[in-house]
């Protein structure tokens, strides 16, 4: 007797079944990933190591505080620059802008208006536009020939519950 040997068929594996699921496992976990929000301020600057505890108020930031009143219907009524100065009329932005000007020109060097911080203090009833207003005052301004001088690039918000 004589044997056939055949040769064996060629096996076909289906994979879309398989690409179906793994699609499914990777929808599932793009779903249900969820981004941790990093706690604490990394930005902290801490003092260098020093023998002294007088070198530690050198390195200190300056801060501006700068509180906007609101007047009726939420239009501005006042700017008070470290409670000691109110600007109340129609140029009080530009007033703002030089205030802070002469305080980083007091300071020493204009250009180390990086280090100094603006902590604004808003009613809670002001519009919008006049904080934006405030902060562009603070920030910088434009010179004559069109360049963009840069005073302070950190502004911070005083917490909401201040009672206004």
């Amino acid at each position: 007797m004589q044997m056939s040997i055949s040769e064996p068929e060629e096996i076909k594996i289906n994979m879309t079944a398989m690409i179906d699921i793994v699609f499914q496992l990777l929808v599932f976990f793009i779903m249900t990933f969820k981004v941790v929000a990093m706690e604490g301020d990394f930005n902290i600057k801490m003092p260098l190591a020093s023998e002294s505890a007088d070198s530690l108020d050198e390195e200190l930031p300056d801060l501006i505080t700068v509180r906007l009143e609101a007047g009726e219907n939420g239009n501005i009524s006042s700017i008070i620059v470290d409670d000691s100065e109110t600007l109340r009329e129609a140029t009080m932005f530009p007033d703002l802008t030089n205030i802070v000007e002469e305080r980083l020109a007091a300071d020493g060097d204009p250009e180390q208006g990086s280090e100094t911080e603006v902590e604004f203090d808003i009613a809670y009833n002001l519009k919008y536009s006049y904080t934006v207003k405030a902060i562009g005052a603070v920030s910088g301004k434009v010179l004559k020939n069109g360049d963009i001088k840069t005073l302070v690039k950190k502004v911070k918000f005083k917490d909401v519950g201040n009672g206004f």
